[in-house]
């Protein structure tokens, strides 16, 4: 994040901008929708359910997995992917608190 001045903000504020970040993609909604279905998928099942090229859903897992909200366990020549429950759970857990700070005084 080098132009971004990240280093200006908290922990908290970085780490709540990658996971949104990393969910800012439809593709990435499906991935996980479709893994949050299943439980379990292996890339070559996610080329069969999605309208993507192998190559692009393997980018996109590739930034799902480098932000921990999935994680990859190699079966012979295939990698297993799933949802990473502690690092879902986290998400789910700052983007809750983001939301529900919102006291709704119609401002505006």
């Amino acid at each position: 994040m080098g132009l971004t001045k990240s280093q200006e903000f908290n922990q908290s504020q970085n780490q709540l901008a990658e996971f949104a970040k990393a969910l800012a993609h439809p593709a990435r909604i499906a991935i996980i929708e479709q893994l949050l279905k299943c439980g379990t998928c292996i890339c070559g099942d996610l080329v069969a359910t999605l309208p993507l090229s192998q190559s692009t859903i393997s980018q996109h897992l590739k930034e799902l997995k480098r932000i921990g909200i999935i994680k990859g366990e190699v079966e012979g020549p295939r990698v297993c992917y799933c949802i990473n429950e502690k690092i879902w759970a986290e998400a789910q857990t700052r983007l809750s608190e983001l939301f529900s700070s919102f006291a709704g005084k119609g401002c505006c």
